[in-house]
């Protein structure tokens, strides 16, 4: 049994560090390439930020909810909000590495005091993004082979990192709206 359980620990963390890696540097590289810039007739994606940050918002909502359910403990109820989650993650993410392939960077106009709140909270929710990622998927995977007594550890740490991120890339959208072309 125990043979059995290091062997499926294994074969999932492979894929965790895999991914851990991958999502980051493909967004990075992605993040990079204008579509527009390297002469392809594209559209600019300009009406995704307010999307993908109400995603991020949804995001945020369900997090607290799915907490609340697993306090109640409403296993199913929970487990299908999580998985919505992570779903909303990824949609969030394929649409913001599309606006940034296809639309102009914009940048934060604000001065003062506002600029360095701004660049604190930029550059939290940007890091603790990719720190998020091996989180939820070590959490994920505990919940999946039942092991609930570390997944229970883990989410305890998973849980804040993740509803930190998806509020602060609501707060980065409505700090930098207004300078949006």
């Amino acid at each position: 049994m125990e043979n059995t359980k290091l062997q499926t620990d294994k074969k999932y963390n492979r894929w965790i560090i895999a991914l851990s890696i991958i999502i980051p540097l493909a967004v990075a590289a992605l993040f990079g390439i204008n579509l527009r810039d390297l002469g392809f007739d594209v559209e600019p994606l300009t009406f995704l930020p307010p999307v993908y940050a109400t995603i991020n918002a949804l995001t945020a909502v369900i997090l607290i909810i799915a907490f609340w359910a697993i306090k109640n403990k409403n296993i199913v109820l929970h487990e299908s909000l999580m998985q919505t989650a992570i779903g909303c993650s990824v949609v969030f993410l394929v649409m913001y590495v599309a606006y940034h392939m296809t639309s102009d960077s914009t940048k934060f106009g604000g001065e003062g005091v506002v600029k360095y709140v701004y660049y604190f909270i930029l550059i939290t929710h940007i890091l603790l993004s990719i720190v998020i990622i091996p989180f939820v998927l070590i959490t994920y995977v505990r919940a999946i082979t039942k092991d609930f007594e570390r997944h229970k550890k883990i989410a305890r740490i998973t849980f804040p990192l993740w509803l930190y991120v998806a509020v602060t890339g609501v707060i980065v959208f409505l700090m930098i709206s207004p300078y949006y072309a």
